[in-house]
Formats: C-alpha cells, sequence, structure tokens
C-alpha cells in the first residue's frame, strides 16, 4: 500500500460519510469529534456550518477563515410513481451520463435503504435517449410498490455509496470532493499551534447549491482575511488537450487564479506563491473556466474581503470516482499551515 504523508483512515472515513446540501449532520459530527481538544472553541449555527477557533498567540483581534464545504453532490426524492421507483431532483451539478449502473442509498428520517440507478441491458438494445436529465433517472430499491410509498417521502435525501480505495499512489471515492478539504481542516486543526493571529477553520455547508454556508460564515464572522480550500479540476486523462487540463495529479497544490465566482486577491496570491517557494511546496497555477468556490462568497458577503484559495487537484469531478493524488494532499496541506502560520496581521492586502 501506498505510504502517504498523513492518516488517509480519516479521509477514507469522510468521504465514505453521507452528507448532501442542507443534511450535512453526519459529517459535521466527524469533524466536530477532530476538533475536540485540537481547538479552543467550537460552534455551529443556524444553517449548520461548524467553526472551529484557535485564538491568535500575538495579534488576536485580527481573525481569519479557512473554509472548506462538507456537502457532497447528491439528490432529493420528489415522487414515488405506481410502480414504486423512486423519482429524484439534483442536488448540485450531475452529469445524468455517470449514474447509469451506480448503487445508491436513499436516507429517510428512520433508515437507509440501498436503491440501484438501473441501466437497459444490451440485450435489449441499450438506451438510445442521449438527452436524459437527472429527474428522468429512477431508484429501484427492489421492494413492492407499496411498501416503497409507506417506507419513503418526498424530501428524503438519495446519494452514491462508493467504498473510498486507494488507487496507486491515488485516494478514490465519492464524495472527494470536498471531503479532502474537510480532512485538511482537521489536519490544521492539529497542526496549528499558537497562530500570530485568530484562526477560523469554517466546515461549511451548501457550497454545491450557491455557496450558501459560506456566505452566512462571511457576514457572521466578518474575517480580516479569508482562505477557501477546495478541488479542482485535474484533466489529465487520455482524449483531453493539454490546454484543457486545468492541473494535473502529481504536480502540487494548485494556487487559484481564478473561477467562475472569483478572481481572488493578487496579493494573497503573491504570498501564498512565495510561502510555496521558501517552503520548497510544489504548486501549480489553476484557472479554472468554470465552476464556483466558497472564495467567492467569501470575498464580498461582509464587504471588501481579501482572500486566497488553495486547491486539490483532481480527476472525474462530480462522479462517485473522484481521484485525488497523495502527494499533492500532503503539499495544499502543507501550504496552508505555512501560510497561515506565518501571518501576522501586518500584511497589506489593500490594492
Amino acid at each position: 500500500m501506498t505510504d502517504f504523508a498523513f492518516d488517509e483512515s480519516l479521509l477514507v472515513e469522510l468521504t465514505e460519510t453521507h452528507g448532501v446540501p442542507g443534511y450535512e449532520d453526519a459529517v459535521r459530527d466527524v469533524v466536530r469529534r477532530e476538533f475536540d481538544g485540537t481547538v479552543d472553541a467550537v460552534r455551529s449555527d443556524a444553517m449548520g456550518n461548524l467553526v472551529g477557533t484557535i485564538e491568535g498567540s500575538e495579534t488576536p483581534e485580527y481573525e481569519v477563515v479557512v473554509a472548506a464545504h462538507m456537502d457532497e453532490i447528491g439528490f432529493m426524492v420528489r415522487n414515488v410513481d405506481e410502480d414504486g421507483f423512486v423519482q429524484i431532483d439534483a442536488l448540485g451539478g450531475w452529469d445524468p451520463e455517470v449514474l447509469r449502473a451506480q448503487r445508491v442509498v436513499v436516507h429517510t428520517d428512520d433508515e437507509a435503504l440501498t436503491g440501484v440507478i438501473g441501466s437497459i441491458p444490451p440485450h435489449s438494445g441499450g438506451s438510445d435517449d442521449d438527452d436524459r436529465e437527472v429527474h428522468d433517472v429512477d431508484v429501484d430499491l427492489g421492494l413492492p410498490a407499496d411498501e416503497v410509498r409507506e417506507r419513503v417521502h418526498v424530501g428524503d435525501r438519495v446519494t452514491t455509496t462508493q467504498t473510498t480505495a486507494v488507487v496507486g499512489d491515488c485516494v478514490n471515492g465519492k464524495s472527494v470532493d470536498n471531503r479532502v478539504s474537510v480532512f485538511a481542516l482537521c489536519e490544521l486543526a492539529d497542526r496549528l499551534e499558537d497562530p500570530p493571529v485568530t484562526v477560523h477553520l469554517a466546515a461549511t455547508v451548501q457550497e454545491e447549491v450557491g455557496l450558501r454556508g459560506a456566505e452566512a460564515i462571511g457576514v457572521d464572522l466578518a474575517p480580516d482575511l479569508a482562505l477557501a480550500l477546495d478541488t479542482t479540476v485535474a484533466n489529465d486523462v487520455p482524449e483531453t488537450d493539454d490546454d484543457k487540463y486545468v492541473t494535473r495529479l502529481g504536480d502540487g497544490a494548485g494556487i487559484k487564479f481564478k473561477d467562475s465566482s472569483v478572481l481572488p486577491n493578487r496579493k494573497v496570491v503573491d504570498r501564498l506563491r512565495a510561502v510555496a517557494d521558501d517552503e520548497s511546496i510544489p504548486v501549480q497555477h489553476e484557472v479554472l473556466p468554470a465552476g464556483g468556490t466558497d472564495t467567492g462568497s467569501l470575498q464580498r458577503s461582509a464587504g471588501a474581503t481579501p482572500v486566497g484559495a488553495i486547491s486539490f487537484p483532481t480527476r472525474y469531478l462530480h462522479t462517485p470516482t473522484e481521484s485525488v493524488h497523495g502527494d499533492d494532499v500532503a503539499a495544499a496541506i502543507d501550504l496552508a499551515e505555512g501560510f497561515l502560520a506565518s501571518e501576522t496581521g501586518d500584511h497589506d492586502y489593500t490594492l
């Protein structure tokens, strides 16, 4: 087995835990457990954001938020048809093509029911519907229709189910986006000892449906500086042109220059680059053509706030088989730690 520079068992636990937007409870419980004894205070809010605070040793009045979203893309039950098939609505961005022949879990208030999203077999000619949308997908619970209608209700949540595995030098599974960054928050809580400024480690909610939790955090905490942690596209796979790669697995942590929600503060970007250079941390520059992150909400929800973002290059994003390279995970956590440990509150991020 690959010898990672971190304990992958917590990362595996986080990725295998289920938590769609607005229902991140089980993930929040894991983070709360990991924060216990490593931060000075823990609190949650009415949306479900969880914040672990480490008081600054030199300039405690200067406050930095480090945000990583807990939610994964999933679904919500919208109907049970007369034959007992469960019809669903998307929570987050799915490509319907990846849903064929997937096993899922329907989470009711009382139980978790395993189901499958079927696929018409080639013996029957397969499916010729290339325009299928997520709302056309049906979940088969293998139960009589009356029993399904008794046990499953509109509003119940649905997630894919996938065992997380080490594949070569990578960790592969569902919800690597963005549990790898939540894992980084837990690592930072353990590593940061007496940071010069106050650090709020924020595990946010509802990012996949509009960066909503981070917006609330920005208003409530009104930080002097914010740093977001999230995954980014690694399209370094066959049949993809080099100019579409964005990042490559194994080449280091991503320093974000752009996504569709934000243009980070260039002085923050420069300081991230300087920390990486000083500490010999491998990094790559990220320009993401589409897709937003908590960085965007944090930049403007409490007035003009200097923001930066560290990204984890990830193959096969928004599928049940996302892959992140162990060296990139280690580099991203090291970069975040170095950035926070050297933040004194004296840096001028005004432009």
